[in-house]
């Protein structure tokens, strides 16, 4: 007589776990509400688009052999005025500046290049007043004597213009050739 107590407990606990569970699963399967919040457009695009290429991320641009005399870099309107440099479509630059010395210098000096914008009220009051507003330096200082070649260290600056002009100066007392490396990125 024992035995029925057993199988009649385990058949009780099987009827409850069905009428739990059953129900449950019909919950879940149930249609629910849901909210979708959209957002307001922000670019507008018509028509089809495409991009021939890979997308450019970054451009490096270099001014070769450029020759300085001595030039303080004070004396604006003696400066060496370089090529100019389209920066538009990105963000920031690395600029390295490398040379070498024409002759032996006697009194060492700082070789460097300047980059101002390319606008117009910009370049108005550097031409006028000799002031450089906004403008990026890379500069190599104690080029001397005791090695013919020089190198600059190499500033980031964040691009704030589409265009910069290239300004160049060297306050040693012996002409230098320079190469100028302008690195470009996103």
């Amino acid at each position: 007589m024992k035995r029925p107590f057993p199988a009649a407990l385990l058949a009780i606990c099987c009827v409850v776990l069905l009428v739990v569970l059953v129900p449950a699963r019909a919950v879940a399967d149930a249609v629910q509400s849901v909210l979708i919040t959209n957002w307001p457009k922000v670019w507008s695009v018509a028509g089809t688009v495409t991009i021939d290429g890979p997308v450019k991320t970054s451009k490096g641009i270099a001014l070769r052999e450029i020759v300085i005399p001595p030039v303080n870099p004070k004396d604006t309107v003696r400066l060496i005025q370089g090529s100019t440099i389209d920066t538009d479509g990105f963000a920031y630059m690395v600029l390295s500046l490398q040379g070498q010395i024409k002759g032996e210098v006697y009194r060492a000096g700082t070789v460097g290049a300047f980059l101002l914008p390319d606008e117009e009220p910009i370049v108005k009051v550097f031409d006028e007043k000799g002031v450089m507003q906004f403008a990026q330096e890379v500069s190599a200082p104690g080029v001397s004597g005791a090695a013919p070649y020089f190198a600059s260290n190499q500033p980031r600056s964040q691009i704030g213009f589409s265009r910069y002009r290239t300004y160049f100066y060297n306050s040693s007392d012996k002409t230098v050739t320079v190469n100028l490396f302008v690195y470009m990125s996103n």
